[in-house]
C-alpha cells in the first residue's frame, strides 16, 4: 500500500490547559512530516484573535507548513482581508477559506453590511491579491443548507473557478460517499485535488453530534459498533480499527492525500498513521 501524504487540523487554544494540549498535539504530529497543518476558526468567528496568535506561533516555532482558516462571519471585507495581510506578513499564505458557521443562537448566516456575502467572493479576493494557496471545504453528504448533492457539487465548481486549489472535505464514515463524491465533482468539470476529511473517534457522542449538526450519514453498523465498544470499554480499539480501513479502503481506491481532524488529541491519529505506514522517519548513523 502507498504511503499517503497527510495534513493535521489543529483548533485554537482557550486557556492554559488548551494551550499544552495543542503543544503537546504539535510534537506527538510533526515528526510525521504533514504536508501542512490549519487552525480552525471558532463559530461566529470567536477564536479570530486566537487562530491569528496560533498561525503565527505555529509558523514560527514549529517549523510546519501552516494554514490559517478565513471566514466570511462578522467582519467586513476589508477587516477580513487585513487579517489574511497580516498572515502574509508573518509569512504564512496558505488560507482555508470558509464562509464560516453563524455565531450560536442566531438565526443562521447573515452577511455582515459590509462583509463577503459567501465564500466565493472571499476566495475570488484572495485570489486577486496573488499571495495566497488557497483551500476550501466540500462535502461528500449534503449540507444541511443545501438543496440538494448537486448543488453542493455546483458550488464546489463555483469555488474553484473563483481560485481555489484544493478542496478539504468533511468527514465521513464509509469510503464509498467519498468516491460517489468525487465521481460526481469529475463529472462537473472539477479538476483540483480533492482531499478526504478524516475524523479519529475519540468520543463517540460528540462524534455522533458533530455527525448530526453537519449532514454527515451515520451508516447503521457504526453506531451498533460503538455503542457496543462503550460497553466493553474497546472504543480507541474499535476507533483505530475503523479509521484505519477507512483510510486504506480509500487510498486503494486511489487517494494520496489524507487531512486529519484531530481535535487537539493526536493518539488515535497517530496510531492510524502508523498503520498506514505512515511514521517518523528516523536518520541512521553511518556505522563504520
Amino acid at each position: 500500500m502507498k504511503r499517503p501524504e497527510i495534513s493535521f487540523e489543529f483548533f485554537p487554544p482557550k486557556n492554559i490547559e488548551g494551550t499544552f494540549r495543542l503543544w503537546d498535539t504539535t510534537q506527538v504530529l510533526a515528526p510525521l512530516k504533514p504536508r501542512f497543518v490549519s487552525v480552525t476558526y471558532g463559530a461566529g468567528g470567536t477564536t479570530r484573535d486566537l487562530t491569528r496568535d496560533v498561525v503565527g506561533t505555529l509558523h514560527k516555532h514549529s517549523g510546519l507548513r501552516t494554514a490559517a482558516h478565513l471566514t466570511c462571519v462578522d467582519a467586513t471585507r476589508d477587516e477580513t482581508l487585513k487579517i489574511a495581510q497580516d498572515f502574509a506578513a508573518v509569512g504564512v499564505t496558505d488560507i482555508v477559506a470558509l464562509r464560516g458557521d453563524p455565531p450560536k443562537g442566531s438565526n443562521g448566516f447573515q452577511p455582515h453590511p459590509d462583509g463577503f456575502a459567501n465564500s466565493v467572493e472571499l476566495i475570488e479576493a484572495l485570489a486577486e491579491t496573488g499571495q495566497f494557496t488557497i483551500r476550501v471545504g466540500a462535502y461528500p453528504d449534503k449540507h444541511p443548507e443545501a438543496a440538494t448533492a448537486q448543488a453542493d457539487i455546483d458550488w464546489l465548481k463555483r469555488k474553484i473557478d473563483a481560485g481555489a486549489t484544493e478542496a478539504l472535505t468533511q468527514f465521513f464514515f464509509e469510503a464509498e460517499t467519498f468516491f460517489r463524491f468525487r465521481d460526481a465533482a469529475a463529472k462537473a468539470g472539477i479538476d483540483q485535488y480533492i482531499t478526504p476529511g478524516i475524523l479519529p473517534i475519540e468520543n463517540w457522542k460528540g462524534a455522533r453530534r458533530f455527525a448530526e449538526g453537519c449532514g454527515t450519514f451515520i451508516p447503521e453498523w457504526v453506531a451498533e459498533a460503538f455503542e457496543k465498544a462503550e460497553r466493553d470499554n474497546r472504543s480507541d480499539l474499535l476507533a483505530t480499527a475503523i479509521c484505519t480501513e477507512l483510510c486504506t479502503d480509500l487510498i486503494e481506491g486511489g487517494v494520496d492525500k489524507l487531512h486529519f481532524y484531530t481535535l487537539n488529541r493526536p493518539e488515535l491519529t497517530r496510531d492510524v498513521c502508523f498503520a498506514l505506514g505512515v511514521t517518523p522517519e528516523v536518520k541512521l548513523e553511518n556505522v563504520a
